[in-house]
């Protein structure tokens, strides 16, 4: 989970909240030099916001980056032996393409690793810092989130290639109705299997409406397994009173060549794009 602050007034302050908050359950800092070796992001770069990095040679030889992500080096340095679970958090200066500036800016970023051993109450802990987070820097915010299972499921029902799936996944983030029609009618897929598709688009909304949609829209295990634990996930957020804040949202979507779980965004009032991002990436810390 990383937030962007670079888009954010009062950013020290809120820099130090989101320290506390993190530290109080349990989370260790975690530094990272400003560059590391080019061919840790380079073999990974679908995985990266922005696919571009700056680059330079080292005095001996070696091609070094500008960090442009926190979380390879932080898996970098993951202690492979250690049992149960390792949680830490950052407080960085990025550096990566955006759309705002038009070429590479530095962005303070802060977010949390948590690895290991996970299960849904470690899932369920990181998406209530998540809304924690965004509280801290607003009260009125939102927080989508969705499970990559279930639409791994169905394109697996529609016996999609890998580039299908890309591309689809790609028409899915930008809820281009149109385009995602004229993609199933190419890839021969049934008008069956393209209605679940809408729909699972149309059940946008608030978990206790959103989720019987989804529910009506499962063909497989995997999109089965997929929503019961998006379920569950959403009743014990519904539990711990984040129901008003929280929407379920299937065009939230990640590659599906990392992440494999539930995955979310945050937004707060007056911020166009959103702030916050996150989810499970199983299929990453695998490669």
């Amino acid at each position: 989970m990383s937030i962007d602050l670079s888009i954010l007034s009062n950013s020290e302050k809120i820099i130090f909240q989101l320290r506390s908050l993190y530290a109080k359950y349990g989370y260790k800092p975690f530094k990272m030099s400003k560059f590391e070796e080019y061919d840790l992001y380079g073999s990974n770069k679908d995985f990266l916001v922005s696919g571009n990095c700056i680059t330079f040679t080292d005095s001996d030889g070696r091609l070094l980056a500008l960090k442009p992500d926190v979380t390879f080096s932080i898996i970098k340095n993951l202690d492979d032996t250690a049992k149960g679970v390792q949680k830490v958090y950052y407080n960085e200066n990025v550096y990566r393409v955006t759309k705002k500036a038009g070429g590479f800016s530095e962005i303070m970023q802060t977010g949390i690793e948590c690895m290991g051993d996970i299960g849904t109450v470690d899932v369920c802990e990181v998406i209530t810092l998540a809304a924690r987070s965004l509280y801290a820097i607003s009260e009125n915010y939102v927080l989508d989130i969705s499970h990559m299972g279930i639409l791994s499921g169905l394109f697996t029902a529609m016996d999609l290639s890998e580039s299908n799936k890309t591309e689809l996944l790609s028409a899915v983030a930008e809820k281009n109705i149109g385009v995602i029609l004229a993609l199933c009618e190419q890839y021969g897929v049934g008008q069956a299997l393209s209605n679940k598709l809408i729909d699972l688009l149309n059940a946008y909304g608030k978990p206790e409406t959103a989720l019987k949609k989804i529910g009506d829209a499962v063909v497989n295990a995997e999109m089965q397994n997929a929503y019961n634990e998006l379920c569950e996930v959403c009743n014990k957020l519904t539990d711990k009173g984040y129901q008003d804040n929280i929407n379920i949202d299937c065009s939230v979507v990640n590659d599906m060549n990392y992440y494999n779980g539930i995955v979310f965004k945050g937004f707060i009032h007056g911020v166009p794009t959103g702030v916050l991002s996150g989810g499970r990436y199983d299929r990453l810390m695998e490669r």
